[in-house]
């Protein structure tokens, strides 16, 4: 039987809550694909738990075997019926680069920064500290600050710049050096035991380049804004993976190649024997 490890990023990915129009009919093929005995579903997103929840019931998410919450800082496993289990084995290998200090302690370290307001309580987490910022700071300076204060209390990071763009709002997540959406998605696929090639990521903005330009089959959905997609394109080139990265562009099935539209073009790239999955009620009815 195929098998494959479908990792998707959930906002203006699978969830269509950007301005573009959403494709009937897109979302229901990718429930059909999901629904096959060889295909495991893993969320990935910036998200935490409950928001995750919310999004499943407010949009008729399919139920996903695992999902990969808080930029990568939280693994939880998502039984048919019963409660999420959490990977406290995860957090406590990334912890391990924060020196046992909480976000609560590199907030109080980081305050002073013009510019930085800390978002709401319910987006932070141990091992996540995220910030709004303006939409033109200068991040690169800003990093350097960041990295210089916080490598002072022997702490190691992972900076993830990103925009809002529905509210041109900036963002920075200040996470473990090895907390990410592509480490976590990694740990996974190894304790799965899938192969890289059995995996595809969806995704469609900054915070998720660096899964769209790794060696994991990655689509780009078609929503996705023109800088985005001229970042992803050049950081395949310079990483020697343009063959793992698709760039949706529409026509599959009839459909405009947007949120899940995209993500069905893309998986059938990779995998063509998940279009048969995708159109298996058509063709029985």
């Amino acid at each position: 039987m195929a098998s494959l490890l479908l990792a998707t990023d959930l906002d203006r990915t699978l969830i269509p809550n950007g301005p573009q129009p959403e494709s009937p009919g897109a979302r229901e093929a990718l429930a059909r694909l999901v629904a096959h005995p060889g295909v495991t579903l893993a969320y990935v997103s910036g998200r935490h738990r409950e928001l995750v929840e919310d999004a499943m019931a407010e949009w008729s998410l399919p139920r996903p075997d695992y999902v990969i919450g808080d930029v990568g800082t939280t693994i939880w496993r998502v039984p048919g019926q019963g409660d999420w289990t959490r990977d406290a084995d995860w957090e406590a290998a990334i912890g391990a680069d924060w020196s046992g200090r909480t976000g609560g302690e590199l907030a109080e370290r980081l305050s002073d920064l013009p510019g930085l307001v800390l978002q709401p309580p319910d987006r932070q987490n141990r091992h996540k500290l995220s910030w709004f910022l303006p939409g033109d700071a200068d991040t690169p300076s800003l990093a350097t600050e960041i990295h210089q204060r916080l490598a002072a209390l022997g702490v190691e990071t992972r900076l993830v710049f990103s925009i809002d763009e529905t509210a041109d709002q900036g963002l920075l997540d200040v996470l473990p050096a090895r907390a990410s959406k592509l480490h976590a998605i990694e740990a996974l696929v190894a304790r799965l035991g899938i192969a890289t090639d059995d995996t595809v990521f969806c995704g469609d903005s900054g915070n998720d380049l660096e899964v769209l330009v790794s060696a994991l089959p990655a689509v780009l959905v078609a929503n996705a804004t023109g800088p985005v997609r001229q970042a992803a394109r050049d950081g395949a080139g310079a990483a020697g993976t343009t063959a793992q990265l698709y760039c949706a562009s529409g026509g599959f099935l009839g459909m405009n190649g947007c949120y899940a539209a995209g993500m069905l073009e893309g998986i059938a790239h990779f995998h063509p024997w998940t279009e048969a999955a995708m159109t298996a009620k058509e063709r029985s009815a």
